[in-house]
């Protein structure tokens, strides 16, 4: 049968086992606990049983949640060490987070940023740094966009009061419009003050400057004026013998010639200046086959005519057959160079196709109006399409009363 195995501890177990040789040892020597093989010899030295043994365990960070135990009081220094530093780790992890969004934020909005501009903490990131360090972290806020000014935009160049200029006014009063528009300072100089108002002594009413302006609002003051001098434009057919004010018939003259050395044909003179008289024969023509309403979107009434200031052509296309009609000029070769080159030579297209609206009229590309060179520069660079919108006046599309 074997023996039992005993209990407790492996400390109590030796004890136990050193009792018993203790006690088999009395035994043998008679009660004196010596063995007679070991006479002489020193008594054996009772060692007490060791303490028993303690688990020891790794000391372990404390866990951080709602269940972590108490850590040792020992560990609490360097868990406040590394709490504050997580804290501050985390604190600025946020300021450079949240200013790097102001700043990109900013800089989509226009506005500028400092460069020691901190953004401010949310609120859960504040109680954080209150509960670990006393903190201050500077900070600045954006100016709010509607503080900021408005931004400027350079537009059109500032126009002058030129009837305060001794120079532009002498020029006015010598009658040289040419000498006028240059001591302006250029046409687009000149355009500008007037459509602006900032030159109420240039009149665009006067029948004897290039940039009259005659519509169905603005008649002609005197009602009979008359252009002079008039002259036949030099190596042009004058088909009806119209002639033209001198100024204009020397212009016709030059593009005429210009056209025919491009090779694209003779360009003749259809009708040039019409008197007062003349028109109220030609209107009345007019109101006789269409009508009065008919009649006004293509025959202007007598006073009111662009033909009575001497400035303008009915231009047609002519080759070795002969001028065809006013209708056939926009699609011959002439009526496209003219299109593309009249401007150069102080011509526009009077009466543009979609602006019946403004002008009053239906489109007539064979009516041309001489407004001279300079301006007619001005004119086309800036892509305008009736004089009334170069000048800045109202549209005209009826008569008034």
């Amino acid at each position: 049968m074997t023996e039992p195995r005993p209990h407790g501890t492996p400390a109590t177990r030796r004890a136990a086992r050193l009792q018993r040789e203790r006690d088999a040892g009395h035994a043998q020597t008679g009660g004196t606990g010596w063995s007679s093989q070991a006479a002489g010899a020193h008594p054996p030295i009772f060692r007490p049983p060791p303490p028993p043994e303690r688990h020891r365990t790794t000391p372990v960070e404390p866990l951080i949640g709602a269940h972590a135990e108490p850590a040792p009081v020992r560990h609490a220094a360097r868990r406040r060490a590394a709490h504050v530093r997580a804290v501050y780790g985390l604190t600025a992890a946020c300021v450079l987070l949240f200013g790097g969004v102001v700043a990109v934020s900013a800089a989509v909005a226009g506005h500028a940023v400092s460069d020691t501009a901190d953004a401010r903490l949310s609120a859960p990131e504040q109680k954080i740094v209150s509960d670990s360090v006393e903190a201050s972290i500077p900070s600045t806020v954006p100016v709010p966009a509607e503080s900021l000014p408005a931004p400027t935009i350079s537009g059109a160049p500032a126009t002058v009061d030129l009837c305060a200029s001794a120079d532009f006014t002498a020029a006015l009063a010598s009658g040289d419009d040419a000498a006028t528009i240059a001591a302006a300072g250029g046409a687009e100089m000149f355009r500008q003050s007037v459509a602006a108002g900032t030159a109420p002594c240039v009149s665009l009413a006067d029948p004897t400057r290039t940039w009259l302006v005659v519509n169905k609002t603005r008649p002609y003051d005197p009602t009979g004026y008359a252009p002079s001098p008039l002259a036949l434009p030099a190596g042009v057919q004058s088909i009806v013998g119209g002639e033209l004010r001198a100024d204009a018939a020397a212009s016709l003259s030059t593009m005429a010639a210009a056209a025919a050395a491009a090779g694209v044909g003779e360009i003749a003179l259809e009708s040039g200046y019409r008197s007062y008289q003349t028109q109220v024969t030609s209107y009345g023509n007019q109101v006789s086959q269409n009508g009065a309403a008919e009649a006004d979107l293509s025959s202007a009434r007598p006073g009111y005519s662009e033909h009575q200031s001497g400035l303008t052509g009915d231009l047609v296309a002519c080759d070795g057959g002969g001028c065809g009609t006013l209708d056939d000029l926009a699609a011959t070769a002439q009526g496209q160079w003219l299109t593309a080159n009249a401007w150069q030579y102080g011509w526009i297209t009077r009466y543009e196709d979609g602006r019946t609206d403004i002008t009053g009229y239906m489109p007539e590309p064979w009516h041309l109006r001489y407004i001279g060179v300079d301006l007619a520069k001005a004119y086309h660079d800036g892509g305008w399409h009736t004089l009334e919108e170069f000048f800045g006046l109202p549209a005209a599309p009826t008569y008034v009363g």
